[in-house]
């Protein structure tokens, strides 16, 4: 049972719940962050496709980069 709070002239005051008053922030902020994540995943997808080199990335390409490495040790 909460307790009744009153104002310096002995009126009541009524009680704000405040979750309820922070709900709409909480809510904006979910929906800010979520819209940012997104947005990031898409201009990332975006950008290996604009800049996506088949050759680059290749299973020979990485054997011969171990192979070096293993060599320079």
């Amino acid at each position: 049972m909460s307790q009744s709070a009153f104002d310096p002239f002995g009126e009541p005051v009524p009680a704000v719940d405040p979750s309820i008053a922070n709900e709409g922030v909480s809510k904006w902020l979910k929906t800010a962050g979520t819209s940012v994540f997104w947005v990031l995943v898409v201009g990332i997808v975006l950008a290996r496709a604009v800049y996506f080199e088949p050759g680059v990335f290749s299973f020979e390409h990485a054997v011969a980069w171990a192979q070096g490495l293993f060599a320079a040790l």
